[in-house]
């Protein structure tokens, strides 16, 4: 009987340690970044059923905001790398997103080593099978921290 119970407590244990961070919430989202530039996911979905998205970025290193910090930024595909570009004329005070970016769907704060952000977002008008993307405005972060975003049936 205790090998039964034993066997049954390992097995879910390895199911859960399997699933992604946001199983738990289809909804919830938790995505950490760190000191080597890098998102530790690179594709990210929500059921269409969720009518709002809460996600959590945090940054796992040690480094400053300013040398070298992380913040989450959804927008379409189309529109990423322009975000980007205009997002280092807005500067650090703005956390490298310009101000009223239509472009922007959700971001998060820009955060230092040690910090985290939470952020909901509205999904009304992301559509299932349209070409979303995150990514990191920090200036050069672009090119190694992004990812995809999809909504699905």
């Amino acid at each position: 009987m205790k090998k039964t119970h034993y066997l049954a407590g390992l097995v879910l244990m390895s199911a859960t340690a399997a699933m992604p961070a946001f199983a738990a919430d289809d909804c919830t989202i938790e995505i950490n970044s760190n000191d080597a530039m890098q998102f530790d996911q690179s594709e990210l979905s929500v059921p269409a059923s969720c009518e709002e998205v809460t996600l959590t970025l945090h940054h796992t290193g040690t480094m400053p905001k300013a040398a070298m910090g992380h913040n989450w930024v959804l927008s379409t595909t189309e529109d990423m790398p322009a975000i980007a570009t205009d997002g280092m004329g807005a500067g650090a005070d703005h956390d490298y997103i310009k101000a009223d970016d239509e472009r922007v769907i959700a971001h998060t704060a820009l955060i230092g080593g040690g910090e985290s952000d939470t952020i909901t977002f509205s999904t009304a008008d992301l559509k299932a099978g349209d070409d979303y993307s995150f990514f990191c405005s920090f200036p050069g972060h672009i090119g190694i921290m992004k990812g995809t975003f999809s909504i699905t049936e």
